[in-house]
């Protein structure tokens, strides 16, 4: 009889944080390294202190804790391992079971008021509205293409220079100098307006590890802004983490995949902590301050997880309203069933921000784009 070999106990937690990682919670180095620190404090023999041990560590934000539920029931209370049930097929719409000919004519032909339109979704709708963190790789891929079809436009500020306009009010220099040009014999009347200029965007992307999971459609998204802006554009994307990272330079390429290689490359800090008070200090004190958030329209894409001080983020985003035109907040849980603004960061961040938006799917991305063009 085969003897069955004996596990050391940090090989089997390990194992344990290898199989939350498969199945989608974003597990980082030192997350493990805290969970096997703060199960040497509790007893190992406990179940429930290695279960609340894990929840504390292991998760980032509230979707993980389902899925911890799921795999630490699966994990430590199957005696043959972590199971493997087949997934199911995905449930597509199928058309009506009503007849597609036209039963006939006669008595028996239906009246015109009763027919039954069948009409299903088409899969793109239906792609565009699902939940990016729930995608599988081919859905993301077919995704990924479906970002074209955004069409973000700069929002629009009055300048103190005047245009020429077929109406508005009467521009008599330009009157008068075509008078005199016709020797002083009367000249149509020239109008004017105010100017209009593109307002600067500032685009402040988290990519800590509770974000991870929309991290790559974010950048798609600002690089979707970037290009819509031209080569002289006024759009400028920071991620947020443990430091700050400037990304408008890469985001420039007008290749996306190009361009997403590139923010790899750049930043450094991708599924670490998140430190949203501090960054943002970095950000008004190096870039803000000095004219980049002045009259801007500026986004900050976040779940809200703060692992600093929430009084200093408060402070910030205080400071950062008072600069910018408009602050924007986008939270990918913000249209979620059952959602509700109790994470410190949002609690501290809501009374200065003008808008309050979901970010979740690429239906929610469009309604951004009007959000912003509209500021």
């Amino acid at each position: 009889m085969t003897a069955v070999p004996v596990r050391d106990a940090d090989e089997v937690l390990l194992g344990f944080t290898r199989a939350l990682r498969a199945a989608g919670v974003p597990v980082t180095h030192d997350r493990a390294a805290g969970f096997l620190e703060a199960v040497s404090l509790v007893d190992l023999g406990d179940p429930r202190a290695t279960y609340v041990a894990g929840r504390a560590t292991l998760c980032a934000s509230p979707d993980d804790l389902l899925r911890y539920d799921q795999v630490h029931e699966a994990y430590f209370g199957s005696r043959d391992g972590l199971p493997r049930p087949r997934p199911r097929d995905p449930v597509r719409p199928t058309w009506s079971d009503l007849p597609e000919t036209d039963p006939g004519t006669g008595d028996d032909a239906p009246d015109l008021d009763d027919e039954v339109v069948r009409a299903r979704a088409s899969e793109t709708e239906v792609l565009r509205h699902r939940d990016i963190a729930t995608m599988s790789a081919a859905e993301r891929h077919r995704l990924a293409g479906m970002f074209a079809t955004l069409r973000p436009r700069s929002p629009l500020r009055r300048v103190a220079r005047h245009d020429r306009w077929h109406r508005g009010e009467v521009d008599a220099a330009r009157t008068l100098r075509a008078s005199l040009r016709r020797m002083g014999e009367p000249a149509p009347i020239a109008w004017r307006r105010r100017g209009l200029r593109a307002r600067r965007v500032v685009l402040l992307v988290d990519v800590s590890g509770s974000m991870s999971s929309y991290a790559d459609a974010l950048l798609r998204l600002a690089h979707r802004f970037t290009q819509a802006a031209g080569p002289r554009g006024r759009v400028e994307t920071f991620t947020l983490g443990t430091r700050l990272t400037h990304l408008t330079r890469a985001l420039r390429s007008r290749d996306a995949e190009r361009a997403l290689v590139l923010a790899g490359e750049t930043v450094p800090d991708w599924s670490g902590g998140t430190r949203l008070g501090e960054t943002l200090r970095i950000f008004l004190d190096r870039w803000g301050q000095r004219g980049l958030a002045r009259g801007a329209v500026v986004v900050v894409f976040s779940d809200g997880w703060e692992r600093g001080d929430a009084s200093l983020l408060a402070e910030q985003m205080q400071r950062l309203a008072r600069l910018a035109h408009r602050v924007v907040w986008v939270n990918p849980h913000r249209g979620k069933a059952g959602y509700e603004p109790v994470q410190q960061g949002v609690v501290a961040a809501l009374p200065h921000c003008d808008d309050f938006v979901a970010g979740h799917s690429l239906a929610t991305y469009a309604e951004l784009v009007e959000v912003v063009a509209g500021a």
